[in-house]
């Protein structure tokens, strides 16, 4: 496996895109990799779009498009919209559980269904993993562990250039040993996933 990894994350704001940006750094870092983050999270507190990359053994410090090696979605349909900065052939991990934008919520605009995202997901990437991360999140105790089960399956995966023992590691360095305690949780559930 190379240690040169481009992940491009998305998601709405509360969804702990940032977190799980924060987290992989740092287990990266625990490793002896060089890692490189940044993040663009406008509107977030009222329910925006948040962008991470994270880029591990890389010199450039941003993800164009066509560049990401893993796109991992927090948000459906904001998977689709970050669809372009995956490379061909990369890898897809997403919720399969929608948080409509407010225009859609409202019905004043659509959205393609879950199932039309995963057939354009699919034509775009070499593999792709869709999972109910928000249910997953409240089974570990909270809802909003549910990013820390997308990143369980991105480790049973193998993806990664470090296992999921590294991950759960820094959780538990990270974190209140409570919250720590539920998010390990959802690694584990969200680990258990992927086929």
């Amino acid at each position: 496996m190379s240690t040169k990894l481009r992940i491009f994350m998305t998601g709405v704001g509360g969804q702990g895109t940032l977190t799980a940006t924060t987290l992989l750094a740092r287990a990266a870092l625990s490793v002896g990799l060089p890692v490189t983050s940044g993040e663009i999270h406008g509107m977030a507190q009222r329910g925006g779009v948040v962008e991470s990359t994270l880029l591990i053994g890389c010199k450039s410090p941003k993800i164009g498009p066509g560049e990401a090696d893993i796109l991992l979605g927090f948000e459906p349909l904001e998977t689709l919209r970050a669809l372009p900065y995956l490379k061909p052939g990369g890898v897809v991990l997403s919720s399969s559980e929608t948080m409509p934008p407010p225009s859609v919520a409202t019905g004043k605009e659509s959205a393609p269904s879950v199932d039309d995202i995963r057939a354009k997901v699919a034509a775009k990437c070499g593999s792709s993993c869709f999972l109910p991360v928000r249910s997953l999140g409240v089974q570990a105790g909270a809802v909003q562990s549910g990013n820390i089960a997308l990143l369980g399956a991105l480790c049973a995966m193998g993806a990664l250039p470090f296992g999921k023992e590294v991950l759960a590691n820094t959780i538990r360095a990270t974190m209140k040993p409570k919250v720590a305690e539920i998010n390990i949780k959802a690694l584990e559930l969200g680990a258990a996933c992927p086929a």
